[in-house]
């Protein structure tokens, strides 16, 4: 099952912006043709499917590593790993055996837990077995594996890899396939009406006062109660007022859990007389609903039991069914978002003489400077939301050739038309070719960077789909200068697809530069005017500079997933390929 994280969740929790997968080897492998793999992660599910051609009984071996680190397993047949550290290795399980098959398809399950802001990398290996199908590979024969980052899966939802022996040597023409799938459960509540009509009387000089009670009934067969309606006074055929449950409260996100209804008429010393019961399931009332047939006959059992002639005591009616659909950000990026990285980078005076070896931007080479650090640890796991790999590199603060004036919004690859860099390495390689060429100046102004990235942005608003979202992380060493104008600057921005992180590097006082993080407080205009949405996150590298980049990326992008959603939800736009708007109201069917 996978599961979204806006934090860590529990399978049964409701979902947040990220996710779990689950991983399923469903195929086999054979030499020459592709290989499926089902799994499922948390933060959304993934169902990988793995095919190979060849002899033997394989077994496919999925691996997920969380953090640095390799991986090892086993398959025709296969195995799940997760680790922890650069040196912990988990095994987390293994296919079972599928025997005499050229194309095997796994049928097992594992479920993986997903966080954006984290790159959790997996390996899938296969292998040959010749014993009974344990937890360990090593009697088997290797028959190759393929590496990717569950990120990947979830931006790609099928990512097709040739298979590899040691030491990268293709595997013939093997290889697999993973197909992801979120199967974290239906997101969202229910918005249910009922009334009934000719209910039992039940008292002596007037008429009975009605209320519902529902109920889930749980995996034990125990009673959970989900919701009990007002009372209705001296009325046989009551409407109750409308009321609003969770998805998860009402039948834990699955349609086909049996519910029941009790129908009482309420007694102010707590001796309510038993009315009528029915049972149904969500699943039944949805269809019920929309075939215009929702109502149940109230049923006391005790009398059914007595009387021959009996029918019911009443007939309760369902006369509204609402599914509000909350989409997750699992949802999003499954339905093809994408996500455009923007790297804006520092290169004022105050950063020191890139030559000297004090200068924050100096380039020793066994060292990575802060820039890099911070620039490397959120691209890589920016990069696997970005289908092209192509990122815009931007600088601000430098006199910049030809004439040597000052810029605030400059491409530090010096391509004015595209100022796009290829990859993570791309960009860094971009970065270092261009601190030779520039004058570090000044003042820190970084609304004009920010109103660039708005602007297209915009332009991506204006399509009507949920179908590119913009991530500008701003790399400085000290508070802005343009404070006004950048507060401006994020308003109007809070208003897009765009998301703001900035990083300060060094030791400057960013006391000023909290103001920007919405979490004190709301952030407003010169002129008053509030964001509509929290999308700045700032963080200070120095709190975090022996951390590992892994870290430092997962304190930085925690907030994402959310304001995604947010943006995405306030626009009532959908994911791509479902038709009904977030949080719109799909009258008797889950969209």
């Amino acid at each position: 099952m996978a599961r979204s994280r806006s934090g860590r969740r529990s399978r049964n929790s409701n979902p947040s912006p990220r996710g779990a997968p689950a991983l399923f080897p469903g195929a086999g492998v054979s030499p020459g043709s592709s290989a499926r793999a089902r799994a499922e992660w948390a933060g959304g599910p993934l169902r990988l499917l793995g095919r190979w051609k060849g002899r033997g009984h394989p077994v496919v071996s999925p691996v997920i590593h969380l953090e640095e680190g390799r991986w090892r397993s086993g398959a025709r047949g296969g195995s799940l790993w997760s680790g922890v550290g650069s040196q912990v290795h988990l095994q987390v399980g293994r296919t079972e055996v599928v025997r005499s098959s050229l194309h095997p398809v796994f049928s097992k399950v594992f479920t993986v837990d997903y966080y954006f802001e984290e790159v959790q990398r997996l390996r899938f290996e296969v292998y040959d077995t010749h014993g009974p199908s344990g937890f360990s590979c090593q009697e088997d024969d290797f028959l190759g594996g393929m590496e990717c980052t569950l990120g990947q899966i979830v931006a790609q939802k099928k990512v097709t890899r040739p298979l590899l022996l040691k030491f990268g040597r293709n595997a013939g023409k093997s290889s697999i396939t993973v197909i992801a799938e979120d199967i974290s459960g239906n997101n969202g509540y229910v918005e249910l009406s009922f009334r009934a009509r000719k209910l039992d009387d039940k008292d002596l000089f007037s008429k009975s006062d009605p209320f519902l009670e529902l109920y889930r009934v749980n995996d034990d067969q125990g009673l959970q109660l989900v919701y009990r309606t007002e009372v209705v006074k001296n009325n046989l055929n009551p409407v109750w007022e409308a009321f609003k449950v969770s998805l998860s409260s009402l039948c834990s996100c699955e349609e086909t859990r049996p519910l029941k209804c009790l129908v009482w008429d309420y007694d102010s010393r707590g001796k309510h007389d038993f009315i009528g019961e029915f049972s149904t399931t969500f699943e039944e009332m949805q269809k019920a609903f929309e075939e215009g047939q929702a109502q149940w006959d109230c049923v006391n059992p005790k009398y059914k039991q007595k009387r021959r002639s009996y029918k019911n005591s009443g007939v309760v009616v369902l006369a509204d069914l609402k599914f509000h659909r909350v989409y997750s950000f699992l949802d999003y990026i499954m339905g093809g978002c994408q996500i455009h990285f923007t790297v804006a980078i520092d290169f004022t005076a105050s950063n020191g003489d890139p030559r000297n070896s004090c200068s924050l931007h100096y380039i020793n080479p066994y060292q990575p400077n802060e820039y890099l650090k911070a620039l490397v640890s959120v691209g890589e796991i920016c990069q696997d939301y970005d289908s092209d790999k192509r990122f815009s590199a931007l600088g601000f603060g430098a006199r910049i050739p030809p004439k040597y004036e000052v810029s605030h919004d400059f491409a530090i690859n010096f391509n004015p038309e595209d100022d796009e860099c290829e990859g993570i390495q791309g960009v860094v390689e971009a970065y270092q070719n261009c601190l030779p060429r520039v004058q570090l100046y000044g003042p820190t102004n970084v609304a004009p960077i920010i109103s660039k990235v708005a602007r297209v942005a915009a332009a991506e608003e204006s399509t009507g789909e949920a179908s590119q979202y913009y991530i500008l992380l701003i790399l400085t060493d000290g508070v802005v200068t343009d404070m006004a104008d950048t507060r401006e600057a994020i308003v109007r921005a809070s208003r897009l697809p765009m998301s703001i992180i900035i990083v300060g590097v060094g030791n400057a006082d960013f006391t000023d530069m909290q103001v920007l993080d919405g979490d004190d407080g709301v952030l407003r205009s010169p002129r008053g005017e509030p964001v509509l949405r929290d999308i700045v996150q700032f963080v200070p590298f120095r709190e975090l500079k022996n951390a590992s980049p892994a870290a430092l990326a997962k304190c930085v992008l925690a907030e994402v997933p959310k304001q995604v959603v947010e943006y995405y939800s306030h626009r009532g736009l959908p994911p791509r390929g479902l038709g009904v708007p977030a949080g719109e109201a799909s009258p008797g069917c889950t969209p």
